[in-house]
């Protein structure tokens, strides 16, 4: 399979190294260093304490390269309009187009360039993190779920499944990936969310009462959201879950922490922002999450 990975940071590495083991994998960034080491060097990555060494082609552009089966997301959701954009020149009639992003609602500026036919979305369960330049430590792995939002009238996921597991990877298809990305979005609306404005450590969560609170109105209000979309889940069970990661990881910093605490632009939009979004085409009010939404903007321009 003929594949274009958008974004050479940690997890592009990952996927654009193991899917060249077995497919034509083109790693595409706009850093001419990371592209010139890549082709140099290689791409090594680090499981278990040993590098393996990974031959995808890394390029700064995608003129030339032709159409592809597949293209792959995985640039911060903020820079996905215009990584899209710049690389149309791959897309085709029979092209799809994945993504694994953070957040949700990713759909909306994927159709922009393919029918709601030819997009798959997914999360993934895999974790890494840059070493060096063409170094890339793979920490946890786990299942790359998949789905779509149409009927899949050419069995790609099933395709996408064993081009995936060939690789290494763990790929299960999903009959309502809707429902599993709400599932994980409901940590990254309340702990990335809080721990981001309050620039605290996940653990600060569930150990104070007044974080707790606000923690627990936006898993309510998210919700609500999710329950008028069909997507029907415990709050309880939601709130277990979420206190657990806190507790689990007291030390933990979260994307949105993260992002602000080092003055850069974060992915609210497609994290609590993809929340307001749903609540305003299902009517339902979310007002925590636009205070949210509005408080890390303000912290973005602050810092920039």
């Amino acid at each position: 399979m003929k594949i274009a990975i958008i974004g050479a940071g940690a997890m592009g590495s990952i996927y654009g190294g193991y899917l060249s083991k077995h497919n034509e994998v083109y790693l595409v960034d706009n850093n001419k260093e990371v592209v010139d080491t890549i082709n140099k060097d290689g791409l090594k990555l680090e499981k278990n304490g040993s590098d393996v060494l990974y031959r995808p082609k890394a390029v700064t552009s995608t003129d030339g390269i032709g159409k592809v089966d597949l293209l792959i997301l995985f640039v911060k959701s903020l820079y996905s309009r215009v990584a899209l954009q710049e690389n149309e020149g791959i897309i085709d009639s029979n092209t799809y187009v994945m993504t694994l992003q953070n957040g949700a609602g990713h759909e909306d500026i994927l159709s922009e360039v393919v029918p709601v036919e030819r997009i798959i979305i997914g999360t993934t369960e895999d974790n890494g993190s840059i070493l060096k330049i063409g170094h890339v430590r793979h920490g946890g792995t786990g299942r790359t779920n998949i789905g779509m939002l149409a009927e899949d009238k050419n069995d790609m996921l099933n395709t996408l499944k064993k081009c995936f597991d060939d690789c290494g990877f763990d790929t299960i298809v999903q009959d309502n990936i809707q429902k599993l990305i709400w599932d994980k979005l409901f940590t990254n609306v309340s702990l990335s969310a809080v721990t981001g404005v309050l620039q605290v450590k996940m653990g600060f969560i569930a150990a104070n009462a007044s974080a707790w609170n606000l923690t627990r109105q936006l898993v309510k209000e998210a919700i609500a959201v999710s329950n008028a979309m069909g997507l029907i889940f415990d709050e309880e069970i939601v709130l277990a879950k979420v206190k657990k990661a806190s507790e689990d990881s007291p030390n933990g910093c979260t994307s949105i922490y993260t992002d602000l605490n080092n003055g850069r632009l974060t992915e609210v939009d497609t994290i609590s922002g993809s929340v307001v979004s749903a609540a305003k085409r299902y009517g339902v009010e979310v007002p925590s999450h636009k205070f949210i939404v509005n408080m890390v903007h303000a912290m973005e321009q602050r810092n920039n």
